[in-house]
């Protein structure tokens, strides 16, 4: 295939399929759509004919952009975020209108499972479990021999399944919630590290940076060292996920949100600053604070 009208053409036909790869790797259409540009310019700059299977040498290549861009940075889902009084939902009887919420939360849930995966999990979940590779050609794009990617897609397979939305926030929710503000309060890194699962993620948006922070020893070390902030945190729901909001002389300055799996915290989204701190709607009546002016 060395006309550059048929080469065109062909790629019309399998853009969609890539895009669709890319975007369940990135969760962001827009750097979906710049990762199979990308592979199309590397397609055009190389010899078409030299390559047997185009369509497999364009899969591997939107794959290895889009971990190299996984590893590079983590991106977090910004989609509107609401608070509502912990109490008063656990406490009350779900509704057909609450189970219709209920499945729109389970997208964004699955979105969050995926992130606290590592960049090499989800693209070896995604490529096998989603989209039919098999594991040689999984652990061709990932550098790995083929029982390595077995390991990372079964691994990823169960943090998945184990991860599927809970319909309530349950009495055990609270007492991780408890046990983790606690142990903050009072340093006590034992305590903080016995809470986390072992490979817990912490991504940390401050508005003018962000930073994220993977695994329970580094976690811990963090949190242990916030003990003014756990003493003026009370807690809420956001989005229907436990949460805690610290506020320091009468203004809310930092969120944390948390994804627990059984009786471990999965993963920590911290909000402490700009914009988005400000736009989680229903926040100050949820904790019972009279807002500024």
């Amino acid at each position: 295939m060395t006309d550059p009208r048929i080469l065109a053409r062909w790629y019309e036909t399998q853009r969609g399929r890539l895009t669709t790869i890319a975007y369940n790797l990135l969760g962001d259409a827009s750097e979906a759509e710049d990762v199979v540009q990308e592979a199309w310019l590397r397609l055009q700059r190389t010899t078409p004919s030299d390559i047997d299977n185009l369509a497999a040498w364009m899969t591997t290549v939107v794959s290895r952009l889009s971990l190299d861009l996984l590893r590079s940075s983590r991106r977090r889902h910004e989609g509107p975020l609401f608070a509502e009084d912990w109490a008063q939902v656990a406490s009350t009887p779900a509704t057909p209108e609450d189970e219709i919420a209920e499945a729109d939360h389970a997208g964004v849930a699955l979105l969050v499972v995926l992130d606290a995966l590592s960049p090499a999990e989800r693209l070896a979940f995604v490529l096998h479990d989603v989209f039919g590779l098999t594991f040689g050609e999984v652990a061709q794009v990932l550098g790995r021999n083929e029982a390595a990617a077995r390991k990372l897609a079964s691994r990823a397979r169960s943090r998945v399944r184990e991860s599927a939305p809970h319909k309530a926030v349950t009495r055990a929710h609270g007492k991780v919630v408890e046990a983790w503000l606690l142990a903050a309060k009072h340093g006590e890194f034992a305590a903080l590290l016995e809470l986390l699962d072992e490979g817990a993620v912490l991504h940390a948006d401050y508005g003018s940076h962000s930073e994220t922070i993977r695994g329970a020893r580094s976690i811990a070390e963090r949190a242990a060292l916030s003990q003014r902030l756990a003493s003026n945190s009370r807690t809420v729901l956001v989005n229907r996920r436990p949460a805690v909001a610290a506020v320091v002389n009468g203004r809310i300055v930092s969120v944390m949100i948390f994804e627990i799996m059984g009786e471990r915290i999965r993963t920590l989204e911290v909000i402490a600053g700009g914009a988005r701190l400000n736009e989680i709607a229903g926040l100050h009546e949820a904790i019972g604070l009279i807002e500024r002016d």
